[in-house]
Order: structure tokens, then C-alpha cells, then sequence
């Protein structure tokens, strides 16, 4: 199918099902914003587990943080995001709408009303939130919401550091809220402003940063590959020296083709010292580090993988999103890694009868300790596979008459829509081995 038909299915997919909701619908919706339904939360958690269990709980050099997110104004003076953190800002004339100068088409027209030369000059404009702390509003009381995560792993560099005794290279990663306040917010859930970051600071010796720099950018890019995307829909592209960040010696997105062309899913920086050394500055505290083994005091290179968790749900939905024609019929299917997948088993009882019924019950209670299941005994066992297999359910488990005999289940499955027999008391083994990560 055409890649803009794709997004519109796999928008009325998430709405449909359950996974995203426009945020205050009542109330006409919030723009851009957004929330996740009973599925979308489960996908969602399941993207940041997998994540978390790649970077931290696999490796034995990087170690977790959740830090606020108000922190001390003086953070973000020291970070330049007061200064720094800004994007062009340009107004129509005609229609009074407002957009970044640098995504304007090329043709110049207003992407809203097509009026052309009706631009005012670019601004300035900085994307933090910005709040009141205390029941004054004045200068004194001024905080922001965080725009990334990482500020705060750097003002705990020392007290992680001392803590859990790490000594370079070392990583601290932490998921967490961040908010930017986005000039043209769009593309569902692509650009949002309230957003969930998965970020990681790799502390290295100074000389050892374009080392690391390499590293994760083909450590980041195989992550996604071993999840489900196709390698064709992900390129590594490295920032021309004119969209490097004020921190950045050097800066690869890794990319992935979107129905609307490439966009950023990923990015990792070489951010060197600058932010260590701005905090030491800034707070007149020492975040140097002293090499014993080399009798040397430095301060650490920092090499940074950062990406959204609601980007890459996007990303893994577009991706495992496939159409197929079965016996004349469609059938829409999310082929998902079962890592990911919201409910990894279906328990469906053939019908109500209440022959079957204590027997399906049984079997979800000897799964539910061990995976995310739901029960479903409502309309034909064949609509209730179709409606498990387009929110990427990769295993149902089908209790008929025959089990009251053999004491076996029917297990199917999602993508090759084969089936085996498998006695219950066999179950989970059989489940672990196709469904657990």
C-alpha cells in the first residue's frame, strides 16, 4: 500500500483498538497531545522494557537514574538552553498561522492557506515550558520543564559515580517525561510536545569519545534491526557541521522512513565535556574525574543515544503494519516482535458453553503469572483470531470440546496462522519458548 495510506490505517488502527486517544476528546481534543488506551500503555511499556533491558540490564556498564523534572533554573543557563534552545519562528500574514522557518516548503507558500511572500521575518523562539515554582509569580520563582532528560544524569554524575563505584566508560540511561514547546507539532504521535525520552550518557576518556561514538551508533542501529524493522527502512546519517548542536563535535540520526520520507528516530552525539565542564562552572563544583590507574584528573567525554519512546512506538507500528488477503478475506495483522506485542497469549473458549468455561478459565489462570493475556469468548473464534492478530497478539490459545477429553489446547499462530496441539499441563514451557524474550 502507499506510504501516506499507511499512516492514515495505522492512525484509525490506534484509535479503533485502543492504543491512542486525542488527549481532552470531549472537550474537542488538546493539539497535540495525546493518550494511551488499554493496548497503547502496554506497547508503549513494552518498547521502554526492552530498551531498558538492552541498556541496563544486559550490560554491566551502565546503571539507572530518575531524576525530577523541576530542577534548579541555573540548570539550564548552565546547559544553554535558555540561551541556545531556540527554533526560527515565522508568521503568515494571510492566515495568521504559525510555523518554523526551517520546515517551510521549498516553493514558499503557506502550508495552511498557500498565500506565498506573506512571511514575516524569522524570529527566535525557545521551546521550554516555562513555570512558577511557590505561590509568587515573579522572577525569583521562574523554573521549566525539562526539554530532555539528560541534565539531569549530569548533575548526578558524581553522586552515581561515588555510589555505584563506576569508573570510565560507564553509562547512566533513565526514560522519563520531557516537554518542548513545539512551534508545528504533527505526524500523530512523531512530534508532540509532552513526550517520554529513553536516554543514555556514556561517560569515556577524552580520547576514547570517537571510539565510543561509532559504537553506539551501530550498537543503537542493530537494537531496532533485532526488534522487527526492516534494515531498508533504517539509515545512519551523520549531521553536516551546520546542524550540529552548540555540545556536539559529531552527531548521526539514525532514520527511518516514515510514510512522509526519512525522519529522525534516534540520534546519538558526542557531546565531548561540555556539559560536565558548564555544571562545574556554573555550580563550582569539581565533576572531574580521577584515574588512579593513570595518576590523571579529567573531566569524561560524554557520548549520548537519545530517543522518544512515542516515536518509536510509531516507528515499530508502521513497520509490523501488513495487509493480506486469506480465503477471499482481509486480514490486517501487526507482525510485531512478541517483545513488543501488548498481549502476548489469547485464551479464546470455542464458545460459551459452560462445558468450556471453567476449562479456559483454568488456562488463564496458569498464564496470567507468566504473560500478558486476554480472555476472549465473544463472536466466532474465527472474527476474535482476526481481531488478535491486528493488535499483534503472536499466540492464541483455543480451548474446545476436545480438551474436556484430552486435557490439550490449540495453539496458533499469528503470522504463519499454523497450529499445534499442546497438552496443558505443557503449555506454558511450550509458550515461554516462542513468545519470551
Amino acid at each position: 500500500m502507499a506510504k501516506p495510506d499507511l499512516m492514515e490505517r495505522v492512525v484509525n488502527l490506534c484509535k479503533r483498538r485502543g492504543l491512542v486517544f486525542p488527549s481532552s476528546e470531549i472537550y474537542g481534543g488538546f493539539r497535540s497531545t495525546w493518550d494511551y488506551g488499554p493496548l497503547g500503555v502496554l506497547l508503549k511499556r513494552n518498547v521502554k522494557d526492552a530498551w531498558w533491558r538492552s541498556m541496563v540490564q544486559l550490560r554491566d556498564d551502565v546503571v539507572g537514574l530518575d531524576s525530577a523534572i523541576l530542577m534548579h533554573p541555573r540548570v539550564w543557563e548552565a546547559s544553554g538552553h535558555v540561551q541556545a534552545f531556540t527554533d526560527p519562528l515565522v508568521d503568515c500574514r494571510n492566515c495568521k498561522e504559525r510555523f518554523r522557518a526551517d520546515h517551510l516548503p521549498e516553493s514558499g507558500a503557506c502550508p495552511n492557506c498557500g498565500a506565498k511572500g506573506s512571511f514575516t521575518e524569522a524570529r527566535r523562539f525557545n521551546l521550554m515550558f516555562k513555570t512558577h515554582v511557590g505561590p509568587v509569580e515573579d522572577d525569583a520563582s521562574v523554573a521549566y520543564l525539562r526539554p530532555e532528560t539528560a541534565q539531569g544524569i549530569f548533575v548526578n554524575f558524581l553522586n552515581v559515580q561515588t555510589t555505584s563505584r563506576k569508573k570510565p566508560p560507564f553509562g547512566i540511561a533513565q526514560i522519563g517525561k520531557a516537554f518542548r514547546n513545539e512551534i508545528t507539532p504533527g505526524n500523530f504521535i512523531f512530534r508532540t510536545r509532552e513526550f517520554e525520552v529513553m536516554e543514555m550518557e556514556y561517560f569515556v576518556p577524552p580520547e576514547d569519545g570517537p571510539r565510543w561514538y561509532e559504537y553506539w551508533c551501530q550498537e543503537r542501529l542493530r537494537w531496532f534491526v533485532e526488534l522487527g524493522i526492516p534494515e531498508d527502512d533504517l539509515r545512519l546519517r551523520p549531521h553536516e557541521p551546520d546542524e550540529l548542536s552548540h555540545y556536539s563535535t559529531g552527531t548521526s540520526d539514525i532514520e527511518f522512513a516514515y510514510p512522509w520520507g526519512w525522519g529522525e528516530l534516534e540520534g546519538v552525539a558526542n557531546r565531548t565535556d561540555y556539559d560536565l565542564r558548564r555544571h562545574s562552572e556554573y555550580s563550582g563544583q569539581d565533576l572531574s574525574y580521577y584515574d588512579q590507574d593513570a595518576d590523571r584528573r579529567y573531566i569524561p567525554h560524554v557520548i549520548e543515544p537519545a530517543l522518544g519512546a512515542d516515536r518509536c512506538m510509531l516507528a515499530f507500528l508502521l513497520a509490523a503494519y501488513h495487509e493480506e488477503e486469506v480465503r477471499g478475506e482481509k486480514r490486517t495483522l501487526l507482525r510485531l516482535d512478541p517483545r513488543l506485542a501488548p498481549v502476548a497469549v489469547a485464551v479464546l473458549p470455542l464458545s460459551r458453553n459452560e462445558r468450556l468455561n471453567p476449562v479456559a478459565q483454568e488456562v488463564a489462570d496458569l498464564l496470567r503469572p507468566r504473560f500478558m493475556i486476554d480472555v476472549d469468548d465473544a463472536g466466532s473464534i474465527g472474527r476474535r483470531y482476526r481481531r488478535q492478530d491486528e493488535v499483534g497478539t503472536p499466540r492464541c490459545v483455543t480451548v474446545d470440546f476436545d480438551t474436556l477429553d484430552d486435557r490439550a489446547v490449540t495453539v496458533r499462530d499469528r503470522d504463519s496462522m499454523s497450529q499445534d496441539r499442546v497438552p496443558i499441563d505443557k503449555l506454558v514451557q511450550h509458550l515461554e519458548e516462542q513468545v519470551s524474550a
